[in-house]
């Protein structure tokens, strides 16, 4: 992802953290109680909130460092989000326990997010 679409994505995706949440705290709260995935639940929007803002400061940082290291530390963080949170928001509204052998493969995206952030702006 280019600075652009990095910011981009950030913005899309921290807009739904917002939304995907307040949803949850509100019309979905009942449901998610009585299931007993409310933590999940919250867990995922928390995830997905920390890592937007994690690319909008890849993104911002992609205009001080030209590292295709960076390039990839937003990619991974996307896709973390997308493997991590959104298995997450699937087993709670499937009970599809089978998500969770998806849901650690976006932890891992994540650490790579954050190893490939540090590689990026360690050589300037």
């Amino acid at each position: 992802m280019n600075q652009r679409n990095t910011l981009l994505s950030a913005a899309v995706m921290g807009c739904l953290a917002v939304m995907v949440g307040a949803f949850g705290a509100h019309a979905l709260k009942p449901t998610l109680t009585a299931t007993g995935r409310l933590d999940t639940y919250e867990l995922a929007v928390r995830y997905q909130f920390y890592h937007a803002l994690a690319m909008l400061a890849v993104g911002l940082l992609m205009g001080q460092f030209s590292s295709k290291k960076l390039y990839y530390a937003g990619l991974f963080f996307f896709l973390g989000i997308f493997l991590f949170s959104g298995s997450l928001f699937v087993l709670c509204f499937t009970g599809l326990g089978v998500l969770g052998a998806v849901t650690p493969l976006g932890g891992v995206l994540f650490i790579l997010g954050w190893v490939f952030l540090f590689l990026g702006v360690l050589k300037k």
